[in-house]
């Protein structure tokens, strides 16, 4: 009667070969994995089979640009998490997702595209 409902949980320690490391969580669920650089980071990343979404903390402007070029997923946010807008698309790369919600990329799935080419008499002829 109280439904279900997942506490919100953080894994520390957590090294790449850990199914909980290379899975796609939704939930209140975090994994804390250690990094000496960004490089580092961006390689880890890109080696799952997912990609929805990534995000960065950083004051560093030269930082964020590198992850949000370098990391294959569809959504990357700088300094926020979970920012949506009926504007931007949305959806994922690889094993996360084909296609994509929201924006005028979200509109394509629900338009067909039609070319009509006519050729007209010539004038006075």
């Amino acid at each position: 009667d109280k439904g279900y409902f997942v506490e919100p949980t953080v894994f520390s320690d957590v090294k790449d070969g850990m199914r909980i490391a290379n899975e796609e969580i939704f939930g209140p669920v975090m994994q804390i994995l250690r990094f000496e650089n960004i490089d580092e980071m961006i390689e880890r990343a890109n080696r799952t089979e997912y990609g929805l979404a990534a995000s960065l903390f950083t004051q560093d402007l030269e930082k964020a640009l590198h992850f949000s070029s370098g990391i294959k997923a569809g959504t990357v946010w700088v300094n926020c998490y979970d920012v949506l807008t009926a504007q931007v698309p949305f959806g994922g790369y690889k094993m996360s997702g084909i296609g994509r919600e929201l924006g005028e990329y979200g509109l394509e799935a629900y338009t067909e595209v039609k070319s009509v080419i006519m050729k007209m008499g010539q004038k006075n002829s």
